[in-house]
């Protein structure tokens, strides 16, 4: 009888905030939160990489510095340092929303110029969140809900590319990688409905499991990255010596301000699915504040702006697991990572088809839970307008980025390709301008 009370005593903690845990039991649930978002963590810095000409050597040193920044911004977010951070498991990675931008930066100025514009365009959206009571309440509920729905659909194409083996693959689409991407999603989907108790929570790490077991049985598990790699590595401080352009430094600030409204979406959607309510303003603002402030610290390291990872957050509303002490061990994974350089190495050997199929299921959870938060705002013809003309601006107008061409370049940067941008400005806008009783009167 009192092993039962302890089992469900320590099975609850999962499911709380604060709630102390097992060691052993929250060591699974942290290792699935940073499996869903590894790959995504270093691909950024590979393809700005690539093309600002770095070598290899270069290149493996920021990807290091990248697992040891998300693992401390996961870890501020999650035991806040002051007033930055949230206090919510949210997981921070290096942000997918700068690599355009960083690409055209690094082609003209240099590597130098990228580190210089994120060491200000942090501080410029840390001290944002600092003051974001100022001015967050033109945010509706609404707009967050619209924004959280939006980034859901943005992401299904990223689950889907991963499911085809990643975008550029020579075997994209191949049958090898439909084979891999169904296996894990069946496995997920099956573990989840016969597993008892807490273990169907760990239905995404039992689908990768099987399916890198699967990937190694077909011979396409690559460990030709294991040559020649150091034990031990002790990250490098400023590799790259900072350059300070104003062109790179405002275009820098305009996509901080996009990633924060991303932030926004991210926190709103795991108060609301992992948690059961709304975010609140001080749980917001040390969020962005945490976004702005580490990715300045990114920046010290050579690296790229972080940010919370929106298949984490859907990874929290698919499992309900929100404990900060098993969110926290995850994080501990990838500073363990960054400072011995295999364990690194054999996490990014995960296939890109093993993830797509876990991150299809999770995205789609993420759209779900932005339907329901909108559910929630209440389906009034005001609040109908502001979301059906935010999502099919949004989500129309980047399907055709041509659309933009008659705007300046900074403007193409910024809204063109970016979904949760154009959505999070139309809601805004159409907050501001619409009469607050819009019902057809009877």
């Amino acid at each position: 009888m009192a092993n039962n009370s302890v089992t469900n005593s320590s099975t609850e903690a999962l499911y709380s905030l604060d709630a102390k845990i097992n060691l052993l039991k929250a060591v699974p649930f942290g290792l699935q939160h940073i499996l869903a978002m590894f790959v995504a963590n270093i691909t950024p810095i590979i393809i700005v990489a690539g093309v600002c000409g770095l070598d290899a050597a270069n290149t493996a040193m920021i990807i290091q510095s990248a697992m040891i920044i998300a693992g401390i911004g996961t870890l501020i977010q999650l035991f806040p340092v002051w007033r930055i951070g949230s206090r919510l498991p949210i997981v921070m990675g290096i942000s997918f929303t700068f690599v355009s931008l960083a690409c055209v930066i690094g082609g003209q100025y240099g590597y130098g110029a990228i580190v210089g514009a994120v060491l200000i365009g942090g501080l410029v959206e840390g001290i944002l969140g600092l003051f974001a009571k100022y001015w967050i309440k033109i945010v509706a509920p609404i707009c967050s809900a619209t924004v959280v729905t939006a980034i859901g659909f943005s992401l299904l194409n990223v689950g889907a590319n991963s499911f085809g083996g990643g975008v550029g693959s020579p075997e994209f689409g191949s049958a090898k990688n439909w084979i891999l991407g169904t296996v894990t999603l069946l496995c997920c989907i099956l573990f989840n409905i016969f597993a008892k108790g807490f273990l169907k929570q760990l239905s995404v790490l039992f689908g990768l499991v099987v399916g890198y077991i699967v990937a190694l049985c077909m011979g396409v598990v690559d460990f030709s990255a294991f040559k020649d790699i150091n034990v031990v590595s002790l990250p490098h401080i400023m590799p790259f010596k900072p350059e300070f352009h104003a062109s790179a430094i405002i275009a820098f600030i305009l996509i901080f301000l996009v990633s924060a409204t991303e932030t926004i979406g991210d926190t709103s959607a795991l108060a609301s699915s992992g948690l059961g309510r709304e975010v609140t303003a001080k749980e917001t603002a040390g969020s962005i504040a945490c976004d702005g402030f580490v990715s300045s610290l990114s920046s010290v390291f050579g690296c790229m702006p972080i940010t919370s990872f929106s298949q984490n957050v859907g990874l929290v509303a698919m499992t309900k697991v929100v404990n900060r002490y098993a969110i926290a061990t995850g994080a501990a994974i990838m500073i363990l990572a960054g400072f011995f350089p295999p364990i690194g190495t054999l996490l990014a050997t995960l296939p890109e088809a093993v993830l797509g199929g876990c991150t299809i299921m999770m995205f789609g959870t993420i759209v779900v839970s932005g339907l329901q938060m909108i559910g929630k705002c209440g389906f009034t013809q005001r609040n109908i307008t502001i979301v059906a003309l935010s999502l099919s601006i949004g989500l129309g107008f980047t399907a055709s980025p041509a659309l933009f061409d008659v705007f300046p370049s900074i403007v193409r940067t910024v809204f063109a390709e970016n979904c949760v941008a154009v959505v999070f400005v139309t809601s805004i806008v159409l907050n501001l301008i619409l009469p607050k009783n819009m019902e057809t009167k009877q």
